[in-house]
């Protein structure tokens, strides 16, 4: 009886170890449910949509301007912020809020990219920070998920045609 039990217990447990196993190596090179907060990306995203964000893009260095992006936070690691690519490495990025009167322009070093939010009026991004290493990528968003009435692929950026690409 005891044996049975006991069999029974680490069968158990033993299934729930390999499906976490399973669950962890899913999560981190397919992808992951992710739910956002912040208004820095309205109107594509809002406050508590929730997003797919794929991994392989990441591994493959498939990242593209116009997509939208996981990063770890420079500023808090356990902090992640979503925002959409402006510029890769060797793009010309035109770096003034919509409130300066001068407009300067910075080249995104190697390894790097420019991340700025769709709600250029509310978003803390690569113009306070500057550009981000492309390691801090964890994923790229393809798909939202909740609410339903939203189902489906993201929109293009609202604020297409700010980029210059380099010479």
């Amino acid at each position: 009886m005891l044996y049975s039990v006991l069999g029974k217990t680490l069968g158990f447990v033993g299934f729930t170890i390999q499906y976490g196993c399973l669950a962890h190596c899913a999560f981190e090179y397919i992808g992951e449910f992710v739910m956002c907060s912040g208004p820095s990306m309205e109107p594509t995203i809002t406050n508590h949509d929730v997003v797919f964000s794929e991994r392989v893009s990441r591994h493959l260095y498939r990242i593209e301007k116009g997509d939208i992006v996981i990063a770890k936070s420079p500023f808090n690691p356990r902090m992640n912020i979503c925002k959409r690519v402006v510029g890769l490495e060797g793009d010309k990025v035109c770096t003034s809020r919509p409130s300066d009167s001068f407009k300067t322009h910075t080249f995104v070093p190697r390894g790097h990219v420019w991340l700025e939010g769709d709600n250029l009026h509310n978003s803390s991004d690569s113009r306070s920070y500057g550009p981000i290493p492309y390691a801090l990528i964890r994923g790229r968003v393809c798909l939202k998920l909740w609410p339903p009435h939203s189902f489906g692929a993201l929109s293009q950026s609202p604020n297409d045609g700010r980029i210059t690409p380099s010479e």
